[in-house]
């Protein structure tokens, strides 16, 4: 047994969309990925008044990986032309798979647009395989209660689980890729120790607090993205403060990549073949 090193911390940065807070730890001037894992937006935290805009996601097309949505505050409506459609209050988890492509849209509800309040949001790219860039679309609505909530080291570790295993316990998502996926409060002095990861890439990033990760207790902060190297098989984390961790882990696809947009694919020929299909229509009726 041997943990993963942190290989670099790396700051999340700012670039916000009109006036939603963003900030992005994920790609970055050095590090284009964490294999299978492609892309963090950290929108908020933040307090919209009454009669606000809401969110600036009107219809757009996704192609070839699928995104996880994270409301840590507030709600947020999805809508896609499969048909799907949900509004997730916090605590909440959109799972979303675009492979062989659709429109969706993540705006706010009317609820939210008339009496404003809190929101901060995650959203994290996680890229398919070759053999399936083109499998059906799919998505997956999950409210707070219907995720796992694993009380771990005493009550000080609490893990929220929306995919893969945790001690005999499995999230409600089954990801076609086996990504394990969760959102992890902890309150300060709090200890996780995580196992079997022996093959896999671990995608760390602190939401707020401080973790010391690793052997050589490196200190991430908030905004930060902790790159870990990939020997190792277990990593363990201590909270030195209270804390919220985004926590994943997946063996890494090591294909060519090809990013344009909104699709995500393995040769420019496939970017090109996605315009075309949705130019002539093949994603659905845009919304």
């Amino acid at each position: 047994m041997s943990d993963k090193l942190v290989r670099r911390i790396h700051p999340a940065l700012r670039d916000d969309i009109g006036d939603l807070i963003t900030q992005r730890p994920l790609p970055n001037a050095h590090l284009d990925q964490v294999d299978p894992f492609l892309f963090l937006n950290h929108h908020g935290p933040q307090t919209y008044p009454p009669h606000n805009r809401g969110l600036p996601f009107g219809p757009h097309p996704h192609r070839g990986f699928e995104t996880v949505t994270f409301i840590l505050a507030g709600m947020l409506t999805h809508k896609d032309s499969a048909g799907h459609e949900s509004i997730i209050r916090a605590g909440g988890v959109q799972w979303m798979t675009a492979g062989s492509g659709l429109i969706h849209a993540e705006i706010s509800p009317r609820e939210f647009l008339d009496k404003g309040g809190p929101l901060e949001i995650l959203q994290l790219w996680v890229n398919l395989p070759p053999h399936l860039k083109m499998t059906a679309p799919a998505y997956t609505g999950l409210q707070k209660e219907d995720i796992p909530a694993l009380v771990l080291d005493g009550g000080r570790v609490t893990m929220h689980l929306s995919a893969g295993e945790w001690d005999g316990t499995r999230g409600p998502v089954n990801s076609l890729t086996g990504v394990f996926m969760s959102a992890v409060e902890f309150k300060a002095g709090g200890r996780l120790r995580v196992p079997g990861l022996a093959g896999r890439n671990v995608f760390l990033y602190v939401v707020r607090g401080a973790l010391q990760v690793g052997v050589a207790d490196d200190r991430v902060g908030a905004f930060h993205l902790a790159e870990l190297g990939s020997e190792g098989d277990e990593v363990g984390m201590r909270a030195l403060e209270d804390a919220v961790v985004l926590l994943g882990h997946a063996e890494p696809i090591g294909a060519p990549m090809v990013a344009h947009g909104p699709f995500v694919m393995n040769s420019r020929a496939e970017i090109e073949q996605a315009i075309r299909d949705y130019q002539a229509g093949k994603f659905g009726a845009s919304m």
